[in-house]
């Protein structure tokens, strides 16, 4: 029988908290990019190799396409280290996520007279604290851009505008409007990944064999949508707000 659970299954305690499989993912992740960017530091060539120019070919693709969003190279090289790292994170969590292993190797636990099968490791986006998580990170770092860019009075000023009734209530407006890019932010990518989890997973019952391979291939490519999508919206929004005020 399969066994779902839309929560991300605990694992152990560690000093009262709570170790999630979805947590246990995400630091693999973490030691993944940062074994990952020690090596490549440690190998950086003025003649780049052919791993080398695949990683200096997508920087430079990605600063390309973050100036078309802000009409500034110097803007795009400035808030590229945010933009880069939200995508890379959450684009290998999604890759992660689908490699032999995640979600099929794990233990069986016996809770209330029911064995369930828990596995060690899931999808770290198919956990709507990871994804919460990030776009709380990412709603945050908008702020503080801004912050930097225009002055706290300035950026403070639309959420709390005494001028007039209607003023104020379009600061309340933008008050609000924050929170909701955080609910967007992370049920948007959590629903995408945690369907494309289960479809792999009622498809390897189904027909183990071949038949899931279409569906792989599938979420590849709809893991690198999703950590696309993430990292230009906060691009989008951290030019909205940095430009907020200053026309």
């Amino acid at each position: 029988m399969l066994n779902i659970e839309i929560a991300a299954e605990k694992l152990f305690s560690f000093m009262g908290l709570p170790i999630t499989n979805g947590l246990l993912t995400s630091w693999i992740v973490v030691i993944l990019l940062v074994v990952a960017s020690y090596i490549l530091s440690r190998n950086i060539r003025k003649v780049p190799k052919m791993f080398q120019n695949i990683v200096e070919s997508g920087v430079e693709e990605l600063v390309g396409m973050m100036q078309g969003v802000l009409h500034s190279r110097k803007k795009a090289e400035k808030f590229f280290p945010l933009i880069a790292t939200i995508f890379t994170f959450v684009l290998i969590s999604n890759w992660l996520g689908i490699f032999p292993g995640v979600g099929s190797v794990g233990f069986n636990e016996v809770s209330e007279g029911v064995t369930k099968f828990v596995p060690l490791t899931r999808s770290a986006a198919a956990d709507l604290n990871f994804t919460l998580a990030i776009a709380l990170i990412s709603v945050v770092m908008v702020n503080i851009y801004a912050i930097r860019e225009l002055g706290a009075k300035i950026h403070f000023g639309k959420f709390f505008n005494f001028k007039g009734p209607i003023e104020f209530f379009v600061g309340i407006l933008e008050i609000l409007g924050e929170f909701a890019k955080v609910i967007s932010f992370s049920f948007r990518l959590f629903g995408n990944v945690f369907a494309g989890e289960v479809l792999l997973i009622i498809m390897g019952a189904l027909a183990p064999f071949l038949a899931p391979i279409p569906f792989l291939m599938l979420e590849i490519f709809v893991g690198f949508i999703q950590a696309l999508v993430f990292s230009m919206l906060t691009l989008v929004f951290l030019s909205i707000a940095v430009e907020h005020e200053a026309h």
